[in-house]
């Protein structure tokens, strides 16, 4: 078995948690989904217009339905974070003329605005962001094709960003590890000081058991893949513990994949 792993730096990001509004709070690491549009972009997979989905055939081999079966696994840290106050501009002609009062005017106390409502907005920023997203896939030339987009990405769709369009990421790894030289399963646990994504429909390769229930964190829904209905992004949520780094594991009989070299344990996510 190989495991495809990633590591990233990003000098700021904001992944935000849903239903934040005039204070966007971030999570402290990408949800799945976040990390879903990555491979999205460098892959070149794109929304049909009209479509709920990239690709609506059944039983269909291409990289959008591969990508379907992926498991990820995503730990990372950050150096700090801050606070930035922000403009945010809705053009909806309501907002407009909310604050203009008629379609045609652009002057406030005789000076000439940008058209639109403004609202002002307070956004989490994380600085000095280290991620590492490990991938696993029963194809390994899908694999493959995920790490050459990423050596390659000449079909990407935009920049390569995680979270924000203005995201954008520093590739530092990209590289293959193999089970029998770079993992080890253990059923230890310490105080790794990243933050990790423990699903409760977590991925084992040996197909031993996971007691979700054992591992500490917050639980949340996080968001994964979507269709689109009505022209809003539909999610699928899947539950899963946002761990701050100590995970205690010593007492009970599960057994996780763990990273020799990053001393970093894995947790793939069966989306």
């Amino acid at each position: 078995m190989e495991v495809l792993k990633l590591k990233i730096y990003q000098p700021h990001a904001h992944y935000r948690i849903p239903f934040t509004y005039q204070r966007r709070h971030t999570y402290p690491i990408p949800p799945y989904s976040t990390v879903i549009g990555l491979l999205c972009n460098i892959l070149g997979i794109r929304n049909i217009e009209g479509k709920e989905e990239p690709c609506m055939n059944q039983n269909c081999s291409c990289d959008y339905h591969k990508l379907k079966n992926i498991k990820i696994s995503i730990c990372g840290k950050f150096e700090s974070k801050t606070t930035e106050y922000i403009w945010f501009r809705n053009l909806s002609e309501k907002s407009h003329n909310d604050r203009f009062g008629f379609p045609e005017n652009r002057n406030i106390f005789g000076y000439a605005e940008h058209p639109g409502g403004q609202m002002p907005v307070l956004i989490d920023i994380l600085n000095d962001v280290d991620l590492w997203i490990y991938f696993y896939h029963e194809d390994q030339n899908f694999l493959e094709k995920i790490k050459n987009s990423f050596e390659n990405p000449q079909d990407r769709i935009y920049p390569l960003h995680l979270g924000r369009a203005e995201d954008w990421i520093v590739i530092q790894e990209i590289k293959f590890v193999d089970k029998f030289v770079d993992l080890e399963e253990i059923n230890y646990g310490g105080d790794f000081k990243k933050f990790f994504w423990i699903p409760k429909n977590s991925f084992l390769p040996d197909g031993s058991n996971f007691d979700f229930e054992k591992f500490g964190g917050l639980l949340y829904k996080i968001p994964t893949f979507y269709r689109l209905l009505n022209g809003r992004r539909d999610f699928i949520y899947v539950d899963a513990k946002l761990n701050d780094g100590e995970i205690v594991i010593s007492k009970s009989d599960t057994k996780i994949f763990y990273d020799k070299n990053e001393k970093i344990p894995l947790f793939f996510a069966n989306l």
